[in-house]
């Protein structure tokens, strides 16, 4: 039993490793410049952040870089009365003392909806990461690609795959990623 969990924790580390180096620009930019961070938003009953909520907003303030980034919250309000992107930036300020620019995006109800309704605010940036478990994030950046491939170039790594984080739900996401990864092709 100890050795399956044990299995299935690093099997899920190196999946959700292996989805943060996919699916990135097709150039190769540096973080300087303007940077545009897009935190996916979780479906959330309120009235303040979830656990999976609270970690995609630490992986966004963690991938901006202070003076020259934005972020930008995204989603609807999905489970609850309140939108998960207000949800996300009442966190990111007050929790996370994030003082620099903060757009919040509160009409989308699913991953494509996120990606296409922030897409004026991506027009300017140098450089854009998508913050989510990294099998999320890596279906954002397809939804991009596909949505504006001249936008996807721009894309690079986020900061959203640390070692031995919430890994109570990483096998769940790393499986519930891949088959609907599997579901773009």
């Amino acid at each position: 039993m100890i050795g399956a969990t044990l299995g299935a924790v690093v099997w899920s580390e190196w999946v959700h490793a292996r989805a943060s180096t996919r699916r990135l620009g097709t150039v190769q930019i540096e973080r300087n410049g303007h940077g545009v961070v897009v935190v996916l938003g979780f479906a959330d009953p309120g009235p303040t952040a979830n656990s999976i909520n609270r970690w995609r907003a630490r992986m966004a303030v963690r991938s901006a870089v202070p003076g020259t980034s934005t972020i930008i919250t995204s989603g609807g309000s999905v489970r609850g009365s309140v939108a998960e992107a207000t949800l996300l930036s009442r966190y990111i300020r007050s929790e996370l003392g994030w003082d620099g620019p903060l757009i919040e995006e509160t009409a989308s109800t699913s991953t494509w909806e996120n990606v296409r309704n922030v897409i004026p605010d991506l027009e300017s940036a140098d450089w854009i990461v998508f913050a989510s478990n990294a099998l999320h994030a890596e279906k954002a950046r397809e939804y991009l690609r596909r949505q504006r491939p001249d936008l996807a170039a721009r894309l690079v790594r986020g900061r959203e795959q640390r070692f031995g984080e919430m890994t109570h739900v990483k096998p769940l996401f790393a499986v519930v990623g891949l088959l609907k990864l599997r579901a773009l092709r």
